[in-house]
């Protein structure tokens, strides 16, 4: 029997189900089941071709149950207290074969998913379309919550083995990915205990550095939110602290947008010498720059406005530019260190006073340089 065709045929049983389960538990009758009894008929194509799939063997007994306990519902006609408690108890078994159905349909539909996924990515000659849409497909159903027997149906095909490889093929599309990226994240957050070993243990967060996409970026800022202080240890052993930085450079803002995060994440979370590592790096003048550019303060323009050297449109300019992604991100950085977890409180003093030490370093004006002091020595909104 072709997959496809039992596929649909599930489908149609699937949606039978639900039909079922809308009616309230009080006052369905028999008619109620009318739109699954086809497709428990014996004499029907549908259940033969159920019972003799050998994976389906056990939907077929549940389904050959359920038509029992209905055909039971249907005899009971008269309506005396004890056929309306007979009616109860046979609906609440029926409710729970029907639950049971329903699981062995979501395993089956998991398993083919999977195999379907599998096969799809390590075939090269595989469209980039199809990879996409059965990346998507696995993304949305990790997204739906931990179920055990997916995670052992995802573990024996080694699909993390087969998306680590994938994001570290240079050769692959971008957009693939990107989509192989959100797998890996949505694995991590399905099951942290299995899956964020894998990614701490393999080449997986170099590889999204080194993508330098926004949506990879994303990616391990979400990852450092989920894995907290042993993630940001193992970027900095591993020398990727200065290629984070190196983002906030990057041509592109959204790029640039999704480094800072991910520096005021690593700020919150990390200790001293992963801290001391990002100002060596210079992060202080890069945000800076940021924060003096026309998506951050904008403070040369306001500078500018304070002399008297500025028209109208300056100002309108600066006023926009206030609200900027890179606005007060200087203060912002300072704060998430002060109200951290990584850092005791003398090395918090310690931090502070080394940034306050880079902003006037960094600074091209005393105007600019006491705007961002007094907003690091009186903190700002991270």
């Amino acid at each position: 029997m072709d997959q496809e065709h039992v596929l649909k045929l599930l489908e149609s049983l699937r949606k039978a189900l639900k039909d079922i389960q809308s009616n309230s538990f009080f006052t369905s009758n028999a008619s109620s089941y009318a739109p699954i009894k086809f497709l428990l008929d014996p004499e029907t194509k549908p259940h033969s071709v159920l019972s003799e799939t050998p994976c389906l063997f056990k939907l077929s007994q549940l389904l050959c149950n359920l038509k029992t306990l209905i055909e039971k519902l249907e005899k009971i006609q008269d309506h005396g207290l004890k056929s309306l408690v007979r009616r109860q108890i046979t609906r609440h078994k029926i409710s729970q074969v029907v639950k049971s159905v329903e699981a062995e349909i979501r395993a089956y539909f998991d398993r083919v998913s999977v195999v379907n996924l599998v096969k799809t990515l390590e075939i090269e000659e595989s469209e980039e379309e199809e990879k996409v849409e059965v990346l998507s497909e696995f993304t949305k159903r990790l997204l739906k919550g931990f179920d055990i027997d997916f995670q052992d149906l995802v573990l024996k095909a080694k699909v993390f083995s087969i998306l680590e490889k994938l994001l570290c093929d240079s050769n692959c599309s971008k957009r693939v990915r990107e989509h192989v990226a959100l797998a890996i994240d949505a694995l991590a957050s399905f099951n942290r205990n299995v899956f964020v070993g894998l990614v701490l243990m393999g080449p997986t967060i170099q590889a999204l550095v080194s993508m330098g996409l926004s949506s990879s970026i994303r990616v391990l800022f979400s990852l450092i939110n989920l894995v907290r202080s042993p993630l940001v240890d193992e970027i900095h052993s591993r020398g990727l602290i200065p290629k984070v930085i190196e983002l906030l450079g990057s041509a592109d803002l959204s790029v640039q947008v999704a480094a800072l995060d991910c520096v005021c994440e690593i700020a919150y979370i990390g200790r001293s010498e992963v801290i001391e590592a990002m100002l060596q790096e210079g992060l202080i003048g890069k945000l800076m720059e940021l924060q003096r550019s026309e998506h951050g303060d904008n403070l040369i323009k306001r500078d500018q406005r304070i002399n008297g050297d500025s028209d109208s449109e300056v100002i309108c300019d600066c006023e926009e530019a206030g609200n900027g992604p890179f606005a007060n991100c200087v203060a912002r950085f300072a704060v998430q260190v002060e109200v951290g977890e990584g850092l005791t409180s003398t090395e918090k003093e310690e931090v502070k006073l080394e940034i306050l030490r880079r902003v006037r370093e960094a600074s091209v004006s005393e105007a600019e340089s006491g705007t961002v002091v007094a907003a690091v020595l009186w903190g700002s909104s991270p």
